[in-house]
This record gives C-alpha cells, structure tokens and sequence, in this order.
C-alpha cells in the first residue's frame, strides 16, 4: 500500500500511528508530497489534493483520515482501536471528535494567518482562537488515559500537539494539567515518536 503524506499535518500523522499501532508499517509506503503544488500523483488519487491519501490494497485510494484509519483497523493485528460494541463506539467517536474538532479550529487559524496582512480577519481569527480553547477545555474535563489507546485517544493527543506545533505562541497547558500530563505520556509512545510533526 501507498500513504501520501506530508509531515506536520496531524491528519496523516493519525493514519502514521494507527498504521505502527497495528503492526502494518511494512506493508505501508510513505510517501511525502505537496499538495500545494498539486503533486501529480496525490491529485491523480484524490481530487481536492488532501493529505492522507491512501491506495489500498485493491489498488483503490482513500482520502479521508478516519476511513483510512478505520480500513487499517480492520485490517491490521491487535486490539480494534475503534470498538464495535455500542458504549465503548460512542465514547471513542466523541473524544475523536473533539480532537478533530481542536484541530479544525487550529487550522482554520493557520489558513487565516496565511493570507496578506490586509486580508486577514481579526474577528475570524479571535472566534477560531476561543473556539479551539473550548475545544482543549472540553478535553481536559474527559476522563482522558495514555494507559488504553484508542482513535479517541490518539486523536487528542496529536491535537494538542499539532496545536503546540502550529501555534507556539498560544498557551495550551496553563489550566489544564491533565491534559498536559495525557499528552505527554502518549507522545512517549514509539508511534508517536516515529511521526513527531516536522
């Protein structure tokens, strides 16, 4: 199998982890790409040119991190990182979609703040900024653990993360010890290790 990948964004670096989590990192090749120059081979697997992109092993491609992540989840060895029975289904998607949902807001920021000066919208960047502090908020009040991993999981600790990574002026640990202790413990893992955003 092919993963297109580019090294900071935390979208590929989830697919990165959960592919080392499963024991499938030999039968996966990473490839970095750029998608802002329309990389020829990322635009002929995916039409909006977004990273992860994977090509399966029926030759097909998958664009969307948590279809990725769920295909290698099925597919690799080990404990399902996305559990089947109902309980435990919904506390991992919330707490994935929290994570994304930090993330979203971090981005939308990177964007943002990317465009001319004259451009960028203050009022935008003021609401994505507040938005995404509740988002980290909401995490630190989850009953958050390094000790079982899960797609929960490893989707608020690359956010938290990503969002240190992208944004080093923002204070994300002031007020939330636990989060900070999560994230550290997870980032001591070796799949964490092995795709530390560059």
């Amino acid at each position: 199998m092919k993963l297109y990948i580019t090294t900071p964004s935390p979208f590929a670096r989830k697919v990165r982890i959960v592919a080392r989590e499963k024991g499938m990192s030999d039968r996966i090749e990473e490839i970095v790409v750029d998608p802002y120059a329309n990389a020829p081979e990322l635009l002929d697997t995916n039409p909006v040119v977004q990273v992860p992109t994977l090509i399966a092993e029926d030759g097909q491609p998958l664009n969307d991190s948590p279809v990725i992540c769920d295909y290698l989840d099925r597919l690799g060895g080990g404990d399902r990182l996305l559990p089947q029975d109902d309980a435990n289904w919904l506390r991992v998607k919330r707490l994935e979609t929290l994570g994304n949902q930090a993330l979203e807001m971090g981005v939308k920021l990177v964007l943002e703040k990317r465009r001319p000066e004259h451009e960028r919208s203050a009022m935008w960047i003021e609401r994505w900024t507040n938005n995404m502090g509740r988002a980290l908020d909401a995490l630190e009040a989850e009953d958050l653990s390094a000790d079982h991993i899960d797609l929960g999981s490893i989707t608020a600790a690359i956010a938290v993360t990503w969002i240190g990574f992208r944004h080093p002026d923002y204070d994300w640990k002031t007020g939330r010890p636990r989060l900070v202790a999560f994230q550290t413990a997870m980032e001591a893992r070796d799949s964490f290790k092995d795709t530390y955003p560059k």
